[in-house]
Order: structure tokens, then C-alpha cells, then sequence
């Protein structure tokens, strides 16, 4: 039996289950799959998750407060991908510092939490194949992309290690291309 980058792929999903994640083909979530969890093939943020997670994460928030932090993940604020990566770093390390107004019309300050880092099995951890994202006519299928809650946090670009032409150089390309080739890939509002 030869080895090929399938057979990389799905053992690299079993071992992430074996790890405690949780798996769907990236084709399930898709728009137009059967379970769709995106709007268009250009979403790269699970929006369900992220909104499930923070409510679950944050319960005695106030909704508002949670909204809001909401909207301060999905929209952009920083002209540079680097300076918007390290500012979601920030949220998700930080927490998210929302000011609401109470029940008594008062103004108030309260920090949403983005993942849970006191109670890792609380997070929701999901590994998806084969994830397709297009903008502007551009393509892009990565491996294997790595959510929690909801979130992008690692892409995995798997080569076969018996083949004489596959090497870290080819993956580390292979990155750089969606990094560069893809609008989505660098824009802030949808990162990798």
C-alpha cells in the first residue's frame, strides 16, 4: 500500500479525535452542505459556535454585552493583518472588555470571555477537512483548519512524508500562497 496525502489527512483527524476533537468534513458545513455553518464560502469564522460559546462561556453577562463583543471579533479595527492578528490574540488571551449599559440605565464594564482557559473541555474544539473558502474568484482548500469555538485558529497543511517531492519547504509555500492569494486570508475581519 502506498502512503498518499489522504491517508496523511485522515490520519492526522484521528489522531485530533483521539485528542478530544470533534470532526465534520468541511463539505458538511459548507453553505451549501447539510449542515450548513457559513453564510458564503468567504466566512472563515463559525459564527453559530462563536455566538453558542460566548452566551455558554459568559453566562452571567448581559446580552448586550455579549453582542458586542461579538461584533468587536467579526470587525475588523487595524489597517495591518499583523496588528489585527495580534489584537484578536489580545481578545482571546485578554478577554474582551465590553462597557453596556444595566438595568438601571447605568453605564458598566464587564469582560466577555472568547475561550474558556480556566476550563479547557468547555471549549468546543472542531477539526474540519477539506475547507473550502473562496473570495474574489480564488479558491483555496487547506487540509485541515483547526476551530475553537468557532474560531480559526490553526491551519494544517499535511504532505506525504514518503514522497520525494513533498517537504516542509512545499507546505510553508503552500501557506504562504492562501496567505497571499487569498483576499480572505488577509483580511481582518476573516483571518487565519
Amino acid at each position: 500500500m502506498s502512503i498518499t496525502e489522504d491517508i496523511v489527512e485522515l490520519a492526522a483527524i484521528e489522531t485530533l479525535e483521539e485528542l478530544g476533537w470533534s470532526y465534520l468534513h468541511g463539505s458538511v458545513i459548507a453553505p451549501d452542505g447539510i449542515a450548513p455553518e457559513r453564510r458564503s464560502f468567504g466566512d472563515v469564522i463559525l459564527t453559530g459556535r462563536l455566538e453558542a460559546a460566548i452566551a455558554r462561556i459568559n453566562p452571567d453577562a448581559p446580552e448586550a454585552a455579549r453582542d458586542e463583543a461579538m461584533r468587536r471579533v467579526l470587525t475588523g479595527e487595524l489597517p495591518s493583518l499583523v496588528e489585527e492578528n495580534r489584537r484578536i490574540h489580545k481578545l482571546l488571551t485578554e478577554g474582551v472588555n465590553v462597557e453596556f449599559r444595566g438595568g438601571d440605565g447605568k453605564s458598566a464594564i464587564t469582560k466577555i470571555w472568547l475561550i474558556d482557559l480556566r476550563n479547557p473541555n468547555a471549549n468546543d474544539w472542531l477539526a474540519v477537512n477539506q475547507f473550502v473558502v473562496v473570495e474574489n474568484r480564488t479558491k483555496r482548500r487547506p487540509d485541515v483548519v483547526l476551530f475553537v469555538n468557532g474560531l480559526p485558529l490553526a491551519v494544517l497543511e499535511l504532505k506525504n512524508a514518503a514522497s520525494q517531492n513533498a517537504t516542509i519547504a512545499d507546505a510553508y509555500n503552500q501557506l504562504q500562497t492562501y496567505l497571499h492569494q487569498t483576499p480572505v486570508c488577509s483580511t481582518p475581519t476573516r483571518y487565519w
